[in-house]
């Protein structure tokens, strides 16, 4: 590990950033030193100009991806190197696209979990869509966490380091039991494999989108389906249960209430319920006759 990557990692965590910002930063910083082909420090703003059109225009990232990498660099040059000549606010943030995210009706969620291809992606699966967890969150689930006595799930640091419960459905508490008698899990609910980190330690939230991935090709699901979208799909169905969005944003683990309101827009019941303006015009019979 070179000198400057250690320096930004230690800074990342003397922060306590999350795991997954830290990771996204870390990649970010290998692929603009590899850009430039020297180290960040010797690069200036042209560099910097000439690697985000390099993510636009030939890699085609979105511009929610090349937003977060350049925060990234916005981090490394002010907080790390300091570089005082070097004006970042100047370096434009991409204008982000807000499109509706894919929500899966129930039958489609059934045919995911049911083309899950081993019981642990199976229960992965279950624990996405019977939670809203993040996939991170559902990464470093501890077999404690599942408190089969209070019938809750503890989902523990999750988005900016807090902790939320979530209630546990009887049929996800059925199949974890079931999955438990084939793997054995001791301390955390999904652990790693041997030939990789090892069983005393998590599964990394790759293998969470691997699970999602592998299974909707199997279902043959059209849509771009990834574990945000059974987060999504869990907080969808229940609006159109009947559940209110405050006990929504405690779920989800949501800071604001407006965030939680993007599901009115995905929920096809309260759609249907807004009454057309033009359905209560009385309106005269159409012309008949040649249009002029």
């Amino acid at each position: 590990m070179t000198p400057l990557r250690k320096r930004l990692l230690d800074e990342l965590r003397r922060r306590n950033y999350a795991p997954g910002t830290i990771r996204s930063y870390m990649v970010t910083f290998e692929q603009f030193r590899d850009f430039c082909g020297k180290s960040p420090t010797y690069a200036g703003a042209e560099e910097l100009r000439r690697f985000q059109l390099h993510m636009l225009r030939k890699k085609k990232l979105a511009a929610n991806t090349v937003a977060m990498r350049t925060s990234a660099l916005r981090f490394l040059y002010k907080k790390v190197l300091r570089r005082a000549d070097l004006a970042m606010d100047d370096l434009p943030l991409p204008k982000t696209e807000r499109k509706l995210p894919t929500v899966l009706s129930p039958d489609e969620v059934r045919r995911l979990i049911c083309s899950a291809v081993t019981p642990m992606h199976r229960a992965i699966l279950m624990v996405l869509y019977a939670t809203g967890a993040r996939r991170a969150e559902a990464s470093v689930l501890k077999v404690t966490d599942i408190d089969s006595e209070r019938m809750l799930v503890h989902i523990r640091q999750g988005k900016r380091r807090r902790d939320r419960d979530v209630p546990l459905s009887r049929s996800l508490l059925e199949a974890l039991r079931e999955y438990w008698l084939i793997a054995r899990p001791a301390v955390y609910l999904f652990p790693s494999s041997t030939g990789h980190r090892g069983p005393k330690r998590p599964i990394t939230d790759k293998v969470v989108w691997y699970a999602v991935r592998r299974a909707a090709e199997c279902a043959g699901l059209k849509q771009k389906v990834g574990p945000h979208t059974l987060r999504h799909s869990f907080a969808t169905h229940l609006l159109e249960s009947g559940t209110d969005l405050r006990t929504i944003q405690l779920l989800m683990g949501h800071s604001r209430l407006s965030d939680t309101t993007l599901y009115l827009q995905l929920s096809g019941r309260h759609l249907r319920a807004a009454r057309n303006p033009l359905d209560q015009l009385r309106l005269s019979p159409a012309i008949k006759g040649r249009q002029s």
